[in-house]
């Protein structure tokens, strides 16, 4: 039991210095992209709808005493 918690130590330990190594054989490169050409907002129509607006609440009657 003790040899396999060693192996995976081990093994963890060599995957964290394989991760953090700073080994020149690592060529690829990001390319950045370029970010869309800012057009300027169109301005709404002015004879655009009027957005709906809801019914005014009317109380409700009282009960009859």
């Amino acid at each position: 039991m003790k040899k396999l918690i060693l192996a995976s130590v081990s093994a963890l330990a060599l995957f964290g210095v394989a991760a953090c190594s700073d080994s020149a054989t690592d060529n690829t490169t990001t390319q950045s992209t370029n970010p869309p050409a800012a057009e300027p907002m169109k301005p709404a129509t002015p004879d655009a709808p009027k957005p709906a607006e809801p019914a005014p609440a009317t109380p409700a009657p009282a009960p009859a005493q």
